[in-house]
């Protein structure tokens, strides 16, 4: 397949179920029907709040004893970037 925009080779990319083609050129994303919709479905997944912590355990991602710093890992600013970012 070639990229209806600059017809460049187009490279296939599976993420999260959905299949993705992105031109080796100019960078364009083409997406089928549906899979926008998925994407956003997907988004709006990934950026809802986690559930509350049960009384007396520690907050998710809270610093551990004896760890130093900002208290470990955090998330990608969104589910897109994620997605996305290879």
């Amino acid at each position: 397949m070639h990229c209806p925009k600059c017809h460049a080779p187009m490279h296939t990319y599976n993420r999260n179920g959905v299949q993705i083609e992105q031109c080796s050129g100019c960078r364009g994303i083409f997406l089928d029907y549906g899979e926008l919709e998925t994407l956003t479905r997907l988004e709006a997944q990934w950026a809802q709040p986690a559930p509350p912590a049960a009384p007396g355990a520690p907050a998710w991602g809270a610093p551990h004893a004896g760890h130093h710093g900002h208290g470990g890992h955090h998330r990608p600013h969104s589910f897109g970037r994620m997605l996305f970012s290879s």
